[in-house]
């Protein structure tokens, strides 16, 4: 059935938008206020634009219950939404930190999960991940050049294959944790080189990444989440070099200076003394926090 939309009166198109703007204007919070009324404006002038039909409004509001339906404890499809239409790393570029010399953010992604188990400096993440051993270490300072002992950094990725723990049957931890930096604000760590791997396809951004001709896959990196006091928290990716995803990231997340060389290296004795009998992988990344007015 062919669909008609009817250009109406300018005057009551604007008096409807009017009208709900208009409602907000007794919220006792500024911030809400502003928010919900702009969002308003915008909205309605994004329908106006395209002469929204009932049809596609009516598409619109499955495709957001279909994320709903999908989202649990493990899975946020509204994040995952959020990253494929370029708006978390909006949010990220709004926000970013003012101070120069401050290591890049990135997008969190829909995989964090609170909790980490704890590892000692030079501990093992990998948990049984599969993939090639890989060691990653750096130092924690702040923009003065301060090293930040103690320094809380959890650390999450996806293994081999490309699935993050979470996304496997049972509760099974690996390719995640949590450590301290030493007192002169190094850390170090094994875990498994990572991988690409396409974001979740099999719901409601899935098909919308098919329908408009987009791929889903990320290039391989590492998450990290850096906390300590006084600083601002960091949230930010390491990158492969090298990587064939690094130009096409389905969810915008690459930066420049977040880009390392991995090193790879034969079998034999890695840094902590720790003998390798396969192949096995090393980066540095070096993490500077910006400081708390």
């Amino acid at each position: 059935m062919q669909e008609f939309t009817h250009d109406a009166p300018p005057g009551r198109e604007q008096a409807v938008t009017d009208e709900v703007v208009a409602s907000f204007a007794g919220a006792p919070d500024d911030r809400l206020r502003e928010i919900v009324q702009s969002l308003t404006r915008h909205l309605h002038a994004f329908a106006r634009e395209v002469r929204l039909t009932e049809r596609e409004w009516a598409a619109g509001i499955e495709f957001l219950t279909g994320a709903g339906h999908i989202t649990d404890d493990k899975r946020q499809e509204f994040v995952l939404l959020s990253d494929v239409l370029g708006l978390s790393m909006l949010t990220v570029a709004i926000n970013a930190p003012a101070a120069p010399e401050a290591t890049e953010s990135t997008v969190f992604g829909p995989f964090f999960v609170e909790g980490a188990p704890e590892v000692p400096l030079g501990g093992d993440i990998a948990q049984g991940a599969k993939g090639v051993p890989c060691w990653v270490s750096g130092s924690v300072r702040s923009t003065d050049g301060s090293p930040l002992a103690g320094a809380r950094i959890d650390v999450w990725e996806a293994d081999e294959d490309g699935f993050y723990d979470v996304q496997y049957a049972g509760d099974r931890t690996a390719g995640r944790g949590r450590l301290r930096a030493g007192a002169g604000g190094e850390y170090r760590f094994w875990s498994v080189r990572p991988s690409p791997y396409p974001i979740p396809d099999d719901g409601p951004v899935g098909r919308l990444l098919a329908a408009t001709g987009r791929g889903p896959m990320r290039p391989a990196h590492l998450h990290l989440r850096v906390e300590a006091p006084g600083h601002r928290t960091l949230v930010t990716h390491i990158f492969v070099a090298g990587d064939p995803y690094l130009d096409r990231d389905a969810v915008f997340g690459v930066k420049d200076d977040l880009v390392v060389e991995f090193a790879e290296h034969p079998p034999g004795t890695g840094p902590d003394g720790r003998e390798l009998d396969t192949p096995w992988a090393s980066a540095r990344f070096d993490i500077v926090l910006e400081a708390l007015e």
